[in-house]
């Protein structure tokens, strides 16, 4: 794999840095909003099985692990830390981040320290977006869920090709 140049990994490393704060603003400011808005377990609107209100989750995301506010804390923690480090520490040593993948590590880290900032001052996570038939969630979870599928879908172009370059 060719070394990409120091323009382009600063461009990119710039891309997954404004990606993760656009996720992250975003999420803290629909969550004010509905922490200002409704009460606690309150529906601003339902329109046949979609729903905004508001739900307080002490699990992870879609409501996953409830009551388990310290060890998702710790694990948020660890993941944005994680992440920072690979990609603004070891990435530009051995690059492996394309785009995409940049694109969905910022997914991934501006969700996580959404959630997290909820969990550190709140003790839960605002959850708004409910679908009745899912469980709620909100921009955070909606963010890393779709950073995941990305960087694995990203992962699936290396393994398309075989060593001796047939398809599989």
């Amino acid at each position: 794999m060719p070394r990409p140049s120091n323009q382009a990994g600063w461009w990119w490393s710039s891309v997954f840095l404004l990606i993760a704060l656009l996720v992250l603003v975003t999420d803290q400011l629909t969550k004010l909003w509905i922490r200002s808005h409704l009460f606690a377990g309150q529906t601003l609107f339902s329109i046949g099985f979609f729903r905004i209100d508001y739900v307080r989750n002490t699990g992870a995301a879609f409501g996953l692990f409830q009551d388990h506010t310290f060890y998702l804390t710790i694990l948020s923690i660890v993941g944005a830390v994680v992440v920072l480090v690979y990609a603004l520490v070891v990435n530009p040593r051995y690059p492996f981040l394309t785009g995409l993948r940049w694109v969905a590590l910022g997914l991934i880290l501006g969700g996580t320290i959404g959630n997290l900032i909820d969990r550190l001052r709140l003790g839960y996570v605002t959850d708004f977006i409910d679908f009745t038939y899912w469980p709620a969630f909100n921009i955070a979870d909606a963010s890393v869920t779709t950073g995941v599928i990305l960087f694995a879908y990203t992962l699936l172009s290396l393994v398309r090709d075989e060593p001796d370059g047939k398809k599989t």
